[in-house]
């Protein structure tokens, strides 16, 4: 008899969805490699994402949804386990970004995680060295959902220039990332401004920071350090961010501005490279 191994469906989300996938397909007399014939992947797959080897995707989670008719369980249970594989200390940070009405940021050195690229932002993860990149970047990629929303949040990013020419990622990468901030612009719901270095000193040399506002809630700042990130809702600290934040969109281009520079830098520092000429032969 095959030694299966045994899951706490309490140990985690992850254990959780494991369980829980086990628990559906048996109850539907499905071996593994059956179900795997219906959702068009291998048995050795569901293996896997049932003994929590293998994280499953929201493409995978739909499927099982529709094969085993669990009225999106699996579909609702997948943002958690994403969720679940972001940092420890970014989590409580993740949880209100997506509940906020209104987000503010800026950053200093890179693209925003909510409008990374899939490429931009494996690159960015990497530079930790994490142990799975993969996880890093699916958990990333769920955060982004909330921009999917019917009534997705406000936005107001600004950018300094130099987060457009630090080549993250290479060449293509970054023709991709700068493209996909361009196609931001028609959103109404989201405005980019770059803060170029003709402003010289600004108001947030110190760094980069978040202004999350809700629609029940009291508005925090988000900062964060070499190792970790800080949350609070100390008034003080609020007018301090949110008058520096005002300063920032006044240093910077106007929204019209900052496109134009945008599609500049994409065009002349990442536009498509000329081929080398052949050689004549002889």
């Amino acid at each position: 008899m095959a030694n299966i191994q045994t899951l706490d469906p309490n140990a985690s989300p992850l254990d959780y969805y494991g369980w829980e996938l086990r628990r559906q397909r048996e109850a539907n007399n499905l071996k593994q490699g059956q179900l795997g014939d219906i959702i068009f992947c291998t048995g050795s797959l569901i293996g896997q994402i049932e003994t929590t080897r293998k994280l499953p995707t929201r493409d995978f989670s739909e499927r099982v949804d529709a094969a085993l008719g669990t009225d999106g369980v699996f579909s609702r249970l997948v943002g958690l386990v994403l969720r679940s594989q972001l940092p420890t200390w970014f989590q409580p940070y993740a949880d209100m970004e997506a509940r906020a009405a209104y987000i503010s940021t800026y950053q200093a050195q890179l693209v925003y995680g909510l409008l990374q690229t899939e490429e931009y932002a494996r690159a960015v993860l990497a530079t930790g060295m994490p142990d799975d990149v993969d996880g890093l970047l699916a958990a990333r990629m769920e955060r982004q959902r909330i921009l999917e929303r019917e009534r997705p949040p406000l936005a107001w990013a600004i950018l300094d220039e130099v987060v457009l020419h630090r080549p993250i990622g290479g060449h293509d990468v970054m023709r991709k990332q700068l493209r996909r901030l361009l196609d931001f612009t028609d959103q109404r719901w989201m405005r980019i401004q770059v803060l170029p270095f003709t402003a010289g000193q600004h108001a947030s040399l110190d760094g980069a920071f978040n202004l999350l506002r809700f629609d029940d809630d009291p508005d925090i700042v988000y900062t964060e350090d070499i190792v970790s990130g800080h949350m609070t809702a100390n008034p003080d600290t609020l007018r301090e961010a949110a008058l520096r934040y005002a300063h920032l969109q006044a240093a910077a281009l106007s929204v019209e501005d900052s496109a134009a520079l945008i599609t500049r830098v994409m065009e002349e520092r990442y536009g498509d490279r000329p081929q080398p000429e052949e050689r004549a032969v002889a």
